[in-house]
């Protein structure tokens, strides 16, 4: 009998098909309350550090370059108060096979696909990790299809998405493209099941582990380099796997006291499943569309449990705005000679500006870089946000409002560190567990999990429980 594949069909049918493409039974480590088995589930399903080396290292994956960045380290220190402005490196992912450092996650999940004998590999996503899996499929040997969610419903495609797509289809890839909107889970699904292909999920243990290396070697490099490791580093969010990996990595390489910074495009304002508006932002991920939603509640991802929990290790959150992310591209180039694409030089942005908060001998580190290519570069984007009537404007980019114009900062004294709340975040994401989950009661365990999820303590979830009216 042919299986029922209308929608309400395949989404009923989500829990089956995810267990079978992923190979993981995640209800092995749920309690039956709010809390999971989370260091087990990672532990279990995962890899050692020294195994995912090995593993990236076949595919020349990993071990890139960190480079110092003088000249805008330079600029910092005149525009920052005397004796401030540290020191600015970047650690260089571009250099790995697909051009970023999701090409880590891709290693190990195809790796873990190979071994488990799958055919092939699906992923869901914008682009860059993408090109990631294709790429290691590519050199695995398997069949690769990526899933994209690209154009509005008339069929206009952003050139940074194109782009990507381009990259994907040029490293082997079978690209579906849709527009924005709930087919794009479905079509996943739909082809999970009918191919019977591996789910390369950004969000598995397999993914979010091979994140890991990049935080050890950031550790590793520096002692070697400095004889010290970085005061500050600041990683893009948007998922939150690339800060909740190198944060890992960080701490199995015992850099227990250096400060991890999420950093954000703000586009406050936009819906990201707005038809209408999803042409009217300049920057397809690492933007508060999804680091915000994905901070507050990360089990949103296409698996029951996200390996992905950026709450659980960041010490700050900071949000910066389209147009000082575009100066601090062109800025990257032109005084330092680097050309690189908007994800990581959204962090970039921000460490220009904490630069500035600190003493001249701390080090701040902007942990990834990615390639560049045709549909990301500054000109296409902003020729594509004029055609959708997004204003450009040169002035002060605190008057910046997403969606409606872009304002390229004056000079770069306006570029701009901006604190988000994370004690708001840390409520809202307990008050999500409450709603989501549906719970009346809670276990020490429960507590227990909250505070390590909110990298708090009991008493802050206590107080944050009481508050929403919660009764322990």
């Amino acid at each position: 009998m042919n299986k029922d594949m209308s929608y309400d069909a395949v989404i009923e049918r989500k829990k089956d098909i995810m267990k079978k493409a992923v190979g993981i039974d995640y209800e092995a480590y749920e309690s039956g309350g709010i809390a999971f088995d989370y260091e087990r589930m990672m532990r279990e399903t995962g890899y050692t550090l020294q195994e995912m080396q090995d593993i990236q290292r076949e595919t020349g994956v990993g071990n890139t370059p960190i480079l110092e960045l003088k000249n805008l380290t330079g600029l910092a220190r005149k525009l920052a108060p005397k004796g401030k402005g540290a020191r600015i490196f970047i650690k260089d992912e571009a250099s790995n096979p697909s051009g970023s450092f999701k090409a880590r996650r891709a290693a190990i999940s195809v790796y873990h696909a190979k071994k488990l004998g799958y055919k092939g590999v699906i992923a869901a996503t914008s682009g860059n990790y993408g090109a990631g899996v294709a790429s290691q499929a590519a050199m695995r040997g398997l069949k690769c299809i990526i899933v994209q969610e690209c154009y509005d419903s008339r069929g206009i495609g952003q050139p940074e998405i194109i782009e990507k797509a381009r990259k994907c289809e040029a490293l082997g890839a079978e690209v579906v493209q849709l527009s924005v909107g709930p087919e794009l889970f479905y079509t996943f699904l739909k082809m999970l099941e009918e191919t019977g292909y591996f789910n390369a999920s950004l969000y598995t243990p397999f993914g979010i582990a091979g994140v890991e290396t990049l935080g050890y070697e950031i550790a590793m490099q520096f002692r070697e380099r400095e004889g010290r490791d970085p005061d500050v580093v600041v990683a893009t969010n948007a998922g939150g796997g690339n800060l909740t990996g190198t944060a890992r990595g960080l701490i199995k390489a015992g850099a227990l006291n250096t400060e991890i910074v999420g950093a954000s495009v703000n586009l406050k304002g936009l819906h990201m499943a707005s038809d209408k508006q999803f042409n009217r932002k300049s920057f397809t991920t690492g933007h508060t569309g999804f680091g915000i939603p994905f901070t507050t509640w990360p089990d949103r991802s296409d698996v029951p449990r996200s390996a992905g929990r950026p709450l659980r290790y960041m010490d700050r959150y900071v949000t910066v705005n389209q147009g000082e992310v575009f100066y601090i591209t062109e800025a990257l180039a032109q005084i330092e000679g680097i050309e690189r694409g908007p994800a990581g030089n959204t962090s970039l942005a921000a460490a220009f500006a904490i630069s500035q908060e600190l003493d001249q001998d701390k080090i701040i580190l902007v942990q990834e870089t990615e390639y560049t290519g045709a549909g990301k570069h500054i000109q296409p984007q902003l020729t594509f946000a004029r055609e959708n009537g997004v204003k450009i404007m040169i002035g002060d980019p605190d008057h910046e409002i997403p969606g409606e114009n872009i304002i390229l900062p004056e000079n770069p004294g306006l570029i701009k560190a901006r604190d988000i709340d994370l004690n708001s975040l840390k409520k809202s994401y307990i008050k999500n567990c409450i709603d989501i989950m549906n719970v009346t009661s809670l276990t020490d365990e429960d507590i227990e999990f909250l505070s390590a999820d909110t990298k708090s303590n009991a008493d802050f979830v206590r107080d944050a429980l009481k508050e929403l009216g919660f009764n322990l």
